[in-house]
């Protein structure tokens, strides 16, 4: 069953091809040895295939069969950037030693990265992802063709015997294997992959009809003309479902169109697609999405400062969308707008590009049923990899995914910058992988030569910023205010909710009353994690380690005053009794953080324990003549609002192999959590464990 999968298996899409390099087998058979040459297409970005100078990667797999021992031994090694990456595996097949009808599979592999053109990172997540992908599908794939071999009868190899014995039973085991005359399944079958219903269909039982009945037909030119090419079994599909959605669902039916795109996401299964359509409508309701073009208007900051807009059509005649990434301030529109707003913005995109292909469907006179996506990348940095934007990204993705499946038929990614892949090793595990087929990633101005845009996109509409002649009406982003940023009880107001979690978190700082957050480490070198906006006074930001954890905290209270804050939360941890250097430590200097600044930063854990995130009111030098700490302090007390800081954070604990790999420079694995713009300034803080930047 093994032996099956050579020279190429379908189903390992990777595995292109192979060659048999060297085969050895022992005179008396009991020992066969075969070296084949693997070809791979690996599931990398292509820009990193580019710097790499490859398309595919090379592998050497040796198979040692022992008959004698019943034993397979399977050992691969890389032949491609075998000086960069040394990559080993093993696997093994035996016989139980207490039950000879049970098989053990044992697999073990080994990954050493010495160098990879500064990309060492993202070869790691990609040789552990394709590692994991071959450990779930590997009993799947010896399975199919255990099951292939039953089909042909084959149930029963028989063991082998020193040759003396087979000569005295040549004429028994040495007959032909028996092929079971009850079904009959055609090579064409056999090669096609057909399914067990599929086979029992061929040989004239089928359990239910696969093809559509009298009943079942939709007309041939509404079909042309609206549906595109459908087999008699995917036009039974889409009848079938339909007439399900109207016996049992109550609200609005889809057009056959959207029937369509869900039935196609799901090879055309009919449960699978019922269930995640029907999920769909539900939310479609719940959220009014069927009315957002007409209730809903974008703010002006979206209008203003969102760098996406369409733009005529591609040469297929889908519609096309532009999109200026690297040009759009994703941090500056999340804390202006919140990630409701966001996602709503992004809906209604994908609803006018639902209404854009019925549109263009008319026109050209023929099934258009999704749209283009032009995504220029110049300008990308690691502002783009701030992390709150990219969950809510994520977010946005796994909605859009969901709900508008099969919708985009090409992506078109243009200027992909060197920190790109570390983008995409962050989202593509949320994209479906017929979505990711779509992708057409182009570096620098390659997009300008063979097989760029001119390929699918006419000459004329071309926008002008690639170089072509079309004046693009897209607005060109830049930085969002931060006079326009909101706090998040704000953006908690929201009046729909389409998800619930807050990333933000707001907080007053008084003077003599910080605000504190409490950080459990168990285990050292975790990643603390941070980033926040000053948005009233100026702050001295402080980090703190204990080995004994602080009281409950006292929350919104000033001292005896008992002052409460109304626009944010005031905690305070560290007891007036501790002492620095006894009860607690610094473990970071401190910062004085400006108001209308941003700072996000990190800190590598030394030890377990018990950190304290500290924002401090920063007084300002007083005169050397003047001494009146008791007159600030009841000033402080009297008027507040001329002592009182106001903050927003975020914080997160991560593992400190997860952050170097998805959040730093694919260039130093210690450029911190963000790298704002050019003006950017950052300080390291203490030691090289961490990083602050504004």
């Amino acid at each position: 069953a093994y032996e099956r999968r050579f020279p190429t298996c379908p189903l390992i899409p990777m595995f292109v091809a192979s060659d048999t390099v060297n085969e050895y087998k022992s005179e008396d058979e009991a020992i066969h040895v075969i070296e084949r040459r693997c070809k791979l297409d690996i599931d990398a970005p292509r820009l990193l295939k580019k710097i790499a100078g490859v398309d595919y990667v090379y592998f050497v797999q040796k198979n040692s069969l022992n008959r004698r021992e019943r034993t397979l031994h399977i050992e691969a090694y890389n032949e491609t950037f075998s000086n960069r990456v040394i990559i080993n595996e093993h696997c093994c097949y035996t016989v139980h030693p207490e039950n000879e009808d049970w098989t053990c599979f044992e697999q073990s592999a080994s990954l050493d990265i010495k160098s990879f053109f500064g990309f060492e990172s993202t070869v790691e997540k990609i040789a552990m992802k394709q590692y994991t992908s071959n450990i779930k599908k590997g009993k799947e794939i010896i399975e199919y063709y255990l099951k292939q071999l039953e089909e042909e009868g084959i149930t029963f190899v028989p063991r082998w015997t020193p040759p003396v014995a087979c000569k005295l039973e040549s004429s028994t085991s040495h007959a032909r294997r028996p092929v079971s005359p009850a079904i009959n399944i055609p090579d064409s079958a056999a090669k096609e992959g057909l399914n067990n219903k599929e086979i029992l269909n061929t040989s004239g039982s089928p359990s239910e009809p696969t093809a559509g009945t009298p009943d079942d037909k939709l007309d041939a030119d509404y079909i042309k003309r609206y549906l595109g090419d459908l087999t008699p079994m995917q036009e039974s599909c889409l009848i079938r479902l339909r007439q399900w959605l109207q016996e049992t669902h109550k609200g609005k039916i889809p057009k056959d169109e959207h029937i369509l795109r869900f039935l196609r996401a799901r090879d055309f299964n009919i449960d699978k697609a019922r269930e995640i359509l029907c999920q769909s409508l539900t939310w479609r309701k719940q959220h009014q999405v069927d009315y957002i073009l007409d209730t809903w208007n974008p703010p002006q900051v979206l209008q203003d400062y969102y760098a996406g807009g369409w733009h005529h059509h591609d040469k297929d005649g889908r519609p096309l969308y532009v999109l200026r990434l690297g040009q759009m301030d994703t941090k500056g529109l999340v804390r202006a707008l919140g990630e409701e707003a966001l996602l709503r913005y992004v809906l209604s995109i994908n609803e006018e590009g639902l209404r854009r292909c019925e549109e263009n469907t008319k026109v050209f006179g023929r099934p258009i049923s999704s749209w283009t996506c032009l995504v220029d990348l110049e300008g990308l940095n690691m502002r783009h990899l701030w992390r709150p934007g990219v969950k809510a990204l994520l977010r946005i993705i796994e909605v859009v995914e969901a709900n508008y499946p099969e919708t985009l038929g090409r992506l078109l990614i243009l200027r992909a910058p060197r920190v790109f892949p570390v983008l995409w090793t962050l989202v593509s595990p949320f994209i479906d992988d017929n979505t990711r087929k779509k992708f057409l990633i182009y570096a620098g101005n390659d997009y300008q030569g063979p097989g760029g845009l001119l390929d699918y996109i006419d000459k004329e509409i071309i926008p002008d910023f690639l170089g072509g002649e079309c004046m693009c009406e897209v607005p060109e982003g830049g930085l969002v205010p931060k006079s326009l940023y909101r706090t998040a009880e704000e953006l908690e107001n929201e009046d729909i909710k389409l998800w619930t979690e807050t990333i933000y978190q707001s907080a007053s700082v008084f003077k003599g009353a910080p605000h504190e957050v409490l950080i459990q480490i168990v285990d050292a070198s975790s990643v603390i994690t941070w980033d926040f906006d000053v948005c009233k006074g100026d702050i001295v930001f402080n980090i703190f380690h204990s080995k004994r954890a602080p009281q409950p905290p006292k929350k919104d209270s000033l001292g005896a005053h008992s002052i409460t804050s109304p626009g944010g939360n005031n905690v305070q941890l560290i007891d007036k009794v501790w002492q620095l250097g006894r009860d607690y430590s610094m473990v970071e200097s401190p910062l004085i953080c400006k108001e209308g600044e941003s700072v996000q930063g990190s800190h590598v854990t030394r030890w377990p324990g018990f950190y304290i995130l500290q924002w401090k009111f920063h007084s300002m030098p007083a005169c050397a003549t003047t001494n009146l700490p008791r007159v600030d302090d009841v000033l402080a007390s009297l008027q507040v609002s001329s002592h009182k800081c106001k903050v927003m954070y975020y914080t997160e604990v991560i593992g400190s192999e997860d952050f170097r790999g998805s959040m730093t420079s694919l260039e130093s694995s210690h450029s911190g959590f963000s790298q704002l713009s050019a003006a950017t300034t950052s300080s390291s803080q203490s030691h090289s464990s961490s990083m602050i930047s504004r």
